[in-house]
């Protein structure tokens, strides 16, 4: 669950801001893809703990409300749901904490007992808000079923180098493309260079999501800009979701890997301009209308 408050600016360590509006949101960024997934088209399982809490309750309704298939869903009745505290400024930039809560006891033989389900399942697409064991076996076991692995690195810092060869598409942003390069992306050119050295440690597509300008795409080593259109942005917060989930329904559809970029360009453009995570999410007529447009 996001508990977001809307501020002026995001607080210096020991500054304390008066904020303004306040909304609670389901979130999570696995729950979030899951969800953009759905509304985009797509036919998805989604695979994750929660407590036996009110916040959790809610959750695997919305999800049954939204098409996502529950199933891998399970209760842990130790820990509570997942919640996430983000500020957002007068810019729509955000500031975020994460207690994982249920889903940091997500364990490997819980994603291969969901897997073993869905012997047809095309694409994992698995994020680091679960221990670093299960996202590393749960992308081993994808890999020996021909499944493609694309995984978006956030938070960066508990990504293990063992993962790269194991990944099809990886997605970071700025601050994650960064840490995962040592390569200080100021620009296009900037960020091109970061794709280039993750892909030369092992990952075989690199999609560097550079907000309003785009996205850098490194395609088995050949470097493609694709812009994204111009919004006014109310809201950061889920973009990046909304981005891998467009990507994975795009891919998942057999289109190319830049025609995919460009599709969830579109969506997570569309999402900025709501508040809120999954109340942001775009719907696929949506995205093509203002393809269209």
């Amino acid at each position: 669950m996001d508990m977001v408050v809307k501020t002026s600016h995001i607080p210096q360590p020991g500054e304390t801001v008066l904020g303004g509006s306040f909304l609670m949101n389901p979130g999570g960024k696995g729950a979030n893809q899951a969800v953009a997934v759905a509304r985009l088209g797509g036919d998805v399982t989604f695979i994750g703990k929660i407590g036996d809490d009110i916040f959790g309750k809610q959750s695997s309704q919305l999800f049954d409300e939204e098409g996502v298939d529950t199933n891998g869903i399970l209760a842990d009745d130790h820990s509570p749901s997942g919640i996430a505290l983000i500020t957002v400024d007068e810019r729509g930039e955000n500031s975020i904490v994460v207690a994982p809560g249920a889903n940091a006891h997500l364990e490997p033989n819980d994603v291969e007992e969901v897997l073993d389900k869905y012997p047809d399942g095309k694409i994992l697409l698995v994020q680091l808000e679960i221990p670093m064991r299960t996202v590393e076996h749960a992308a081993r076991l994808a890999r020996s079923r021909g499944m493609q692995v694309i995984l978006n690195p956030a938070p960066a810092n508990s990504l293990v180098p063992s993962m790269f060869n194991l990944i099809d598409i990886i997605t970071p942003n700025v601050h994650e493309a960064e840490m995962l390069s040592g390569v200080r992306i100021v620009d296009v050119p900037s960020a091109r260079q970061a794709a280039e050295s993750i892909h030369q440690q092992g990952v075989k597509h690199v999609i560097v999501t550079l907000g309003k300008e785009g996205a850098a795409l490194l395609e088995e080593g050949v470097f493609y800009h694709i812009p994204a259109p111009s919004v006014e942005t109310v809201d950061t917060t889920a973009a990046g979701d909304v981005f891998n989930g467009a990507l994975a329904v795009a891919v998942s559809e057999g289109r190319a890997l830049t025609d995919a970029v460009s599709f969830a360009c579109q969506a997570a453009s569309i999402a900025v301009t709501r508040m809120g995570a999954q109340s942001s999410i775009p719907f696929r007529n949506e995205v093509l209308l203002s393809n269209m447009t």
